[in-house]
């Protein structure tokens, strides 16, 4: 019975250090301030333009993040990033045989302010709102004389600024290395007042990060 006292004192001694040694390691509480750098995978969606299409294209994205816990599972994730979206496009003005090809990079401050479900101390969702702002746009036409003035139009067309969004993703935390994924999306079109012609897109991307957290 002695013994049987002594095995049964020191497993949960045991139980008792590792359950603690656990709570140490898990900073799902705590603050932290980080940096990350990636990759969006960018396109549009709800395109208007006569016979136009459009494919994805690769953007590089980093910047900054802030995890502020609200309690030890639940949290607010702001983050502040340079964000390249865009798209690869093509199509034809009026006659099929008169075609043009078309490459657009955006340069975007994006604002994500996420809320934030940690279930584990390993694993976030996130999900939230966001403000987009964009900085500047590189444009690259190519097409016959005959399809001129299709790219007088994309150029002058009246671009909208400021953008509302909507983010979800993960986040996957392995000590001070966060690797997160994101899906965004564009939740008003590009044209500023109306006037816009071809195209009037929404973004939405697909970005991937590696991040460190201190």
């Amino acid at each position: 019975m002695k013994k049987l006292t002594i095995l049964i004192a020191a497993l949960l001694l045991s139980l008792t250090a590792s359950l603690k040694a656990q709570d140490e390691n898990d900073s799902r509480g705590k603050f932290h301030i980080g940096l990350k750098a990636g990759a969006n995978y960018s396109n549009v969606y709800d395109e208007q333009g006569d016979n136009f299409h459009a494919h994805a294209k690769f953007g590089f994205v980093g910047g900054g993040f802030i995890q502020i816990p609200i309690g030890k599972y639940i949290g607010i994730h702001p983050e502040i990033l340079f964000s390249q979206k865009g798209y690869q496009g093509y199509g034809n003005v009026n006659d099929p045989n008169t075609s043009y090809t078309y490459y657009r990079t955006t340069n975007f401050l994006d604002i994500p302010l996420l809320l934030a479900i940690k279930p584990s101390r390993h694993f976030t969702i996130l999900a939230g709102p966001q403000y987009s702002y964009l900085m500047s746009q590189s444009d690259v036409f190519t097409g016959n004389n005959t399809a001129s003035y299709q790219e007088q139009d994309f150029r002058n067309d009246n671009l909208r600024k400021n953008i509302l969004a909507g983010v979800v993703g993960f986040d996957i935390n392995a000590g001070g290395f966060v690797f997160g994924g994101r899906y965004g999306f564009d939740l008003q079109n590009n044209n500023g007042d109306g006037t816009s012609t071809v195209p009037r897109y929404k973004n939405v991307w697909l970005q991937g990060t590696l991040g460190y957290r201190f």
